[in-house]
């Protein structure tokens, strides 16, 4: 921290957008490490996941929102809820859309929303992806939507890349309100280590598997076990919906769980920078999508989707 405390500041940005937008990889970026689930599927994210970047003498607590979309079931509803509540509570928020697809539908209903909920939080826009389109382009973008929304400033960046992203991270730094940092200087999330571990497997898996199934799973982390050459052991359970689904979760002789157990162990040693021990059990239940427990284990609220 610096030498006088009232020049801190500190405070929460929200990210938020459609689904696959960029939010996770925009976020990952920012803290300089792996906290968000990344993958080419949308609607990865679940959770208001809180990554802490620094900026000078400002502390910035991103919060990466689920992508915004027309929700069907609990899981849905529950997941675009924590979207907005996420952008409520912020002292900013940002809008992430996709150069190349511009002001969408799904954007024009974001944008409607905000006029309906804004409140006193600044709101920038953050056009991703640049690198996809030529500069007249992008010049025409900003001007639609500058003219569609009176937004606050306006980035052109490749969260990919990290073109633009510390223009950003700067701007927010100066907007968050003078205080004490929340968190500890070297604290880069504010999830357990145990919602993170089953993230990361879940990440391994949705990457793996073909286009329906990862909606169906939930990955939890029932155990960990500390030991005493300083390793752990992490025993998670993955539910699925239907006994279908677990054969091709196993895979020929148990080959795909294997290969995922191999990978997340491989990301979670590198993250925890210590040895682990990863089991994996698949578990069928049918209803776990209206299961309240299930949803606590995500961080979701199970009456959100009512």
């Amino acid at each position: 921290m610096t030498d006088t405390q009232q020049d801190t500041r500190a405070g929460f940005v929200a990210l938020i957008g459609e689904p696959n937008a960029g939010k996770s990889t925009l976020l990952n970026r920012m803290v300089g490490a792996k906290v968000s689930i990344v993958t080419h599927k949308v609607q990865t994210t679940r959770a208001r996941i809180r990554g802490v970047a620094l900026a000078g003498a400002s502390q910035i607590v991103f919060v990466d929102t689920p992508g915004i979309f027309r929700p069907k079931r609990r899981l849905d509803r529950a997941m675009v809820s924590a979207a907005w509540g996420g952008a409520a509570d912020a002292d900013v928020v940002v809008l992430l859309i996709e150069a190349h697809r511009g002001l969408t539908e799904g954007v024009e209903a974001i944008l409607t929303a905000l006029e309906e909920r804004s409140g006193p939080a600044p709101i920038a826009l953050a056009i991703n992806k640049i690198d996809r389109v030529p500069a007249e382009s992008l010049l025409a973008l900003t001007k639609k939507m500058n003219d569609r929304y009176a937004f606050t400033e306006t980035f052109l960046i490749s969260a990919e890349k990290g073109r633009g992203v510390e223009d950003l991270r700067d701007w927010l730094a100066g907007k968050l309100p003078e205080g004490p940092w929340l968190y500890p200087e070297d604290q880069i999330a504010d999830l357990p280590l145990r919602m993170i571990a089953a993230e990361m497997t879940r990440e391994k898996l949705t990457l793996r598997l073909h286009e329906e199934l990862p909606y169906q799973l939930t990955v939890e982390t029932e155990k960990w076990e500390e030991r005493a050459d300083g390793s752990a052991r992490i025993d998670q359970i993955v539910y699925v919906a239907r006994d279908g689904h677990k054969g091709i979760l196993l895979g020929k002789k148990g080959e795909t769980i294997k290969a995922v157990g191999r990978a997340s162990r491989e990301e979670l040693e590198k993250f925890l920078d210590r040895r682990i021990h990863l089991f994996l059990q698949v578990k069928v239940r049918p209803n776990w999508l209206e299961e309240r427990d299930r949803y606590g284990e995500m961080g979701l609220d199970f009456n959100d989707g009512d």
